[in-house]
């Protein structure tokens, strides 16, 4: 679109000139405003002009918060029920002139620390650079042609193109608009879109007034227009009002929380035991740092120290591994969201389908016209009639249908071939008419255009007028068949134009179903004339053809819904489209099993608000088609009542709401607007349905993943509080002591667990249902096989004690140090036991993770140091061992790891 009227200035080369920024440009003229950004409406500026205003200008961004710093990283560290509890038991440790057990509490706090500081670190700077991966373009004239550039790189004096759906990166004067609407909430407050124009406002409006203004975060809702940016980065109004320095608001997922809730819990319920017992004994008569060392060995057997950190960096690394497969997630909780997923409402252009369009043929009132060739624009492939090829000589009435493609239109073909920017349906009616050599600049060089109506999703047309040589106006209109017919007086055939009368509308009605039934993309051509250019301009038109598009379907998308269909997801159609051309589509798909139940927007209410079997019929049904967005919305809304968990894919502005009601929104990073992409939480950067799917998977590996190494963490946690409790309630000595159990914690605890997270999960993870998104993350059969796992790893550490203190007769010393090793070694096997009942012994998810063997290998390592370096073993109250200590302890340890997996072949303990 053209702005007619405005005065070009002097675009040939850098400006000589200085342009100047205006004060209120809201007030001014097109053509004044044109003149002090030294710039043409037509031209745009030249990109060395660009560069030169951006180093005077700097880059069109506001001034970023500041990154989250390690010193606040590591403060955070330090911020837990569980430092506290171990500051106390260092404390009173001290107190009781225990230094060497104080100062080992203190040492074993700062390496807890710096685990937690080095693995959030990392997951804290993977989840920003997945945010930087983001990023905004706009549409501009540069060096006379539409470009698309990174919204940074906008200046002031930049002509952008703006369209329905798109984010406003920079202030913007314009020029002109098409039923142009801006949706401004962010800057006024106002929650209802504000009707815009290029006519000049008083210098005094206030910003909810200025209708010849975007402004930088605003969103266009519908229409299009043309303008020029006044002002960016923070000399926008944004800018301007935003402060300087924000903080990054730090994102708890309710799994994270649910996370914390339970280690909570669990802190609790110790300090309730330790307390207990110590007032048993205190009553007993035992002696009172006895009872303190018993109470602070329960209280540090308790705490899972590594399971927030482990939460967090297996989600940011579940994050960063689905962005390797073009799956952008703006959310962590949407990770774990994913994994329950139960239906996936699916759009059908560029998801289901390749979205490159092409014109395979056009219907004119004496027959069909095909495009044998269908190559790049600027090909010359002749168009074919009765089996020969046709000039556009031969056929005016084509050359007129190829003229209002064009010029009903908003894309441009840039430069290369097969490059064009815009809607790739209005790009392939470009090339087709540049294959018969009609060219959009050429025709508007004839016609100017003085107005458009842009595409409006209820009258589903588009119109434009032009300007002819002799008084009037040409119209141009392409849209919905149905729609122009409806709007058709007239029919253009090889005598010329002759009543278009309900038999010969009927007529061309079925044609338009039989080639949309065949999986094509129709639409309807027309044209007319007018004297008044502001008039209605679909009235009295001329129906000059049936345009029909071939978008051949993605070819990994009939394997990806098959595997949906094994994981229990439902996959559901809902498309503007035409009913006919969307059950062909998603025939060849394999979306359904027998031929596609469909279901037309028209036809929602009345089944929204029929009976039981009406009900029945909508949720049953594969494809929805011709859907409006408030249908889309309340669609959502009944599935979820079913207790559904919906994925939403969606790319323009209508599609906002609904990828903001859907409990995961998928919006299009290739061809999606930016409004679409700010309200979804997932951005698809191929615009392939095959990676929603791997993204699913992905989000039920994590979720797996996490309540894996919750079950380890616990069982282990909880069979050293039960090894310090019965010990203590048979009034046997200390079987651990609390450093000992702070050692394990922090070796055979953390390391082992990051190494479950970061599996690649079960080959089978998609043939099982949807979870249950109430279900907590460890339902009762998990506390039940973690209860199990917990006792056997006692009963193994309890009895190694008691025959390193009798049979063998070792000192106290001594059966600590195979104690020790027994639940050591015991806690290393029993990641094991993380498989799933009935996987192969040998090779499974567990063993086929090399995390897992580096774990074993570090932490064995870090265990025979413990044991074998005076420094560390006296610090420890450690001995060696022996060779017969050695061979109980590790004989011990695996009597628990052989009972799992016989139980795992019995089909016991599962996981998942």
């Amino acid at each position: 679109m053209h702005t007619s009227g405005v005065t070009r200035a002097q675009a040939g080369s850098v400006s000589a000139h200085p342009w100047r920024q205006p004060a209120t440009p809201w007030t001014a003229s097109a053509e004044e405003l044109l003149a002090d950004l030294q710039v043409g409406a037509r031209e745009g500026l030249l990109g060395a002009e660009a560069a030169v205003r951006r180093q005077r200008v700097g880059p069109n961004a506001l001034a970023a918060a500041p990154r989250r710093s390690a010193w606040q990283i590591l403060a955070a560290q330090l911020e837990s029920l569980l430092v506290a509890l171990l500051a106390v038991a260092a404390v009173l440790s001290a107190a009781f002139g225990q230094w060497v057990e104080a100062l080992a509490v203190v040492v074993v706090l700062a390496l807890n620390a710096a685990i937690g500081f080095v693995t959030e670190l990392r997951a804290v700077r993977s989840m920003e650079a997945l945010r930087s991966l983001g990023r905004v373009h706009a549409v501009v004239r540069r060096d006379g042609r539409a470009v698309r550039v990174e919204a940074e790189a906008l200046v002031p004096g930049d002509i952008v193109l703006l369209e329905g759906g798109d984010v406003v990166s920079a202030d913007v004067r314009l020029l002109s608009a098409s039923k142009l609407q801006a949706n401004e909430s962010l800057l006024t407050g106002e929650s209802l879109p504000v009707s815009k124009s290029a006519a000049p406002v008083p210098a005094d409006a206030p910003l909810a007034e200025r209708s010849s203004m975007l402004y930088k975060g605003t969103s266009i809702t519908r229409g299009s227009g043309e303008g020029v940016v006044v002002a960016t980065g923070m000399d926008t109004e944004l800018g301007r009002i935003s402060e300087l320095v924000a903080e990054a608001e730090d994102e708890t997922t309710p799994l994270e929380e649910r996370l914390n809730k339970l280690g909570q819990r669990l802190v609790w319920v110790t300090l309730a035991v330790a307390a207990a017992i110590a007032t048993g004994g205190l009553v007993a008569g035992k002696p009172p740092l006895l009872i303190l060392e018993t109470a602070i060995a329960l209280a540090v057997a308790t705490v899972p120290e590594g399971l927030p950190i482990i939460a967090t960096i297996t989600l940011a690394r579940g994050m960063r591994r689905m962005a390797q497969r073009n799956a952008l997630v703006n959310r962590l909780s949407a990770v774990e969201t994913l994994g329950a997923t139960s239906v996936i409402f699916s759009d059908k252009t560029g998801t289901l389908t390749e979205n490159r369009l092409a014109v395979d043929q056009l219907w004119l009132g004496r027959g069909r016209v095909s495009r044998p060739d269908q190559g790049a624009a600027h090909s010359g492939a002749p168009f074919v009639l009765d089996r020969r090829p046709v000039t556009l000589g031969e056929l005016p009435e084509l050359r007129e249908a190829l003229e209002v493609a064009v010029l009903c239109n908003n894309a441009s073909l840039g430069e290369r071939e097969g490059r064009g920017v815009g809607d790739p349906l209005e790009v392939a009616l470009l090339e087709a008419a540049a294959a018969a050599g009609v060219t959009r600049e050429a025709l508007l060089e004839r016609l100017p255009e003085v107005r458009e109506e842009a595409f409006d999703p209820d009258s589903k047309m588009m119109g434009t007028a032009h300007r002819l040589d002799h008084a009037g106006y040409r119209v141009a209109v392409k849209g919905a068949p149905e729609r122009v017919l409806a709007a058709c007086t007239r029919v253009a055939g090889e005598g010329g134009a002759r009543p278009l009368d309900d038999v010969e509308r009927e007529r061309w009605l079925r044609r338009n179903g039989e080639l949309a039934a065949s999986g094509l993309r129709v639409l309807a051509l027309a044209g007319g004339e007018t004297r008044d250019s502001e008039g209605e301009l679909y009235r009295e038109l001329t129906l000059l053809a049936l345009i029909a598009m071939r978008d051949p379907p993605r070819s990994d998308v009939r394997a990806a819904i098959a595997g949906c269909r094994r994981a229990g997801i439902r996959v559901v159609m809902v498309t503007g489209d035409q009913p006919v051309t969307a059950a062909s589509v998603a025939r060849s798909v394999g979306l359904a099993e027998r031929e596609p139940r469909v279901v037309v927007g028209r036809d929602m209410a009345a089944l929204l608000e029929g009976d039981e079997e009406a009900g029945a019929r909508l949720m049953d049904a594969d494809i929805v088609a011709r859907v409006s967005p408030e249908q889309k919305l309340e669609l959502i809304r009944r599935y979820q009542q079913g207790g559904a968990i919906v994925a939403m894919t969606g790319d323009g502005v209508n599609d906002a709401p609904a990828l903001k009601r859907a409990d995961i929104g998928v919006a299009m990073g290739g061809r999606g607007t930016e409004v679409a992409r700010e309200a979804a939480d997932m951005v698809l950067k191929d615009d392939a349905f095959a990676t929603i799917v791997e993204a699913v998977r992905q989000g039920r590996i994590i979720f797996d993943n996490i309540r894996a190494f919750v079950i380890y963490l616990l069982s282990c946690n909880l069979s050293e509080i039960l090894v310090i409790g019965l010990a203590s309630a048979w009034g046997a000595p200390l079987p651990l002591l609390p450093l000992q159990i702070l050692f394990l914690n922090l070796v055979t605890d953390v390391f082992p667990a990051l190494a479950l997270g970061a599996g690649e999960g079960a080959p089978n993870v998609l043939s099982r249902r949807p979870r249950d998104p109430q279900e907590p993350v460890l339902a009762g059969r998990h506390w039940w096989t973690l209860s199990v796992y917990a006792g056997l790893i006692t009963v193994a550490v309890l009895t190694s004690f008691a025959l390193a203190l009798g049979p063998l007769g070792m000192s106290r010393a001594g059966a600590v140090t195979v104690s020790f090793l027994t639940l050591a070694f015991a806690q290393l096997w029993h990641v094991f036991d993380m498989r799933e009942p009935r996987t192969h012994a040998v090779i499974n998810e567990v063993t086929r993770n090399p995390w897992v063997w580096g774990a074993l290998a570090l932490c064995a390592a870090l265990l025979l140091a413990a044991v074998a370096l005076p420094g560390a073993r006296d610090v420890l109250s450690l001995a060696w061992p022996g060779g017969r200590g050695w061979a109980l302890a590790l004989a011990a340890s695996l009597v628990p790891a052989l009972l799992g997996q016989i139980g795992k072949a019995l089909g016991l303990g599962r996981v998942a």
